[in-house]
């Protein structure tokens, strides 16, 4: 069965959207997002962990279960193989990484977009799991037009080249950009720049030309407290957390609790 994707409905109204990362390969991990009724996507950071394609179709499946579309996150050099087979399992959006000049969105387009003249991309029919309850091309080409695309702006090069990527993200329907700031600060040769004031200059300048070219910027954030100045700056697209960091920090609370009143024992 086809799963409807629920966040390009709510992207495509225009609302507010709201994601979280995930890097943990436990299958549950997806249904305990879904669960909360709080998130509209889980992103699996494929880029920071190890999968095989199995995996992807357990997570597809456990999202599936609690209502909740999944993004990947994937690494470069293999995106192109990784991003259709995260299709084949039943993703509903894709992020890639990367991206230094217009080409590069080009490339990623054509990765996930359907080989037909209307469309310009390279994705064939593909009978994998969103096709296992039957065959019907038309319901799997709705499937593939409403998957999200979205590209990382995190290289020093990308900022140099930013009106380009951006102009070429418009004409293929990007749907959103993100922000990367360790890799722009470690392409610069600057890898302690993403902690300073200074990289507010290059932040802010993706964001306010991504909302101008029409190509809306969605941002990550560790915490509630940092999202109202990215809502100030125009963007109403997050990602919030990340499962290893949230997993750290609980634990690392819970035994500093603990230890303190053990030392008094």
């Amino acid at each position: 069965m086809i799963m409807h994707n629920t966040l390009r409905d709510k992207f495509a109204s225009g609302q507010p959207t709201l994601g979280t990362h995930f890097l943990s390969c436990d299958p549950d991990m997806p249904e305990i997002i879904g669960d909360s009724g709080l998130f509209d996507y889980g992103e699996y950071c494929a880029e920071y962990s190890t999968f095989d394609m199995q995996l992807l179709y357990h997570f597809a499946r456990s999202g599936q279960c609690a209502n909740l579309p999944l993004m990947i996150k994937l690494d470069q050099k293999g995106q192109g193989f990784w991003a259709q087979a995260a299709l084949g399992a039943g993703f509903k959006a894709i992020l890639f990484t990367d991206i230094r000049n217009e080409s590069d969105v080009e490339t990623c387009y054509q990765t996930i977009r359907p080989d037909m003249p209307a469309h310009g991309g390279l994705v064939g029919v593909k009978l994998r799991r969103p096709a296992l309850g039957g065959y019907d091309a038309t319901g799997y080409l709705d499937d593939l037009k409403s998957v999200l695309f979205l590209i990382m702006i995190e290289k020093d090069i990308a900022v140099d080249n930013l009106d380009a990527i951006l102009s070429k993200a418009k004409e293929r329907g990007t749907d959103m950009t993100q922000w990367g700031p360790s890799d722009f600060g470690f392409s610069r040769g600057q890898p302690e720049l993403e902690n300073g004031p200074e990289i507010r200059t290059f932040e802010e300048l993706v964001i306010r030309k991504s909302i101008e070219y029409g190509v809306p910027p969605r941002i990550e954030i560790g915490s509630v407290e940092a999202a109202q100045r990215y809502i100030d700056l125009g963007v109403r697209h997050f990602c919030i957390g990340w499962d290893r960091f949230i997993y750290q920090a609980n634990l690392a609370h819970l035994g500093e609790g603990m230890q303190k009143l053990l030392s008094t024992l």
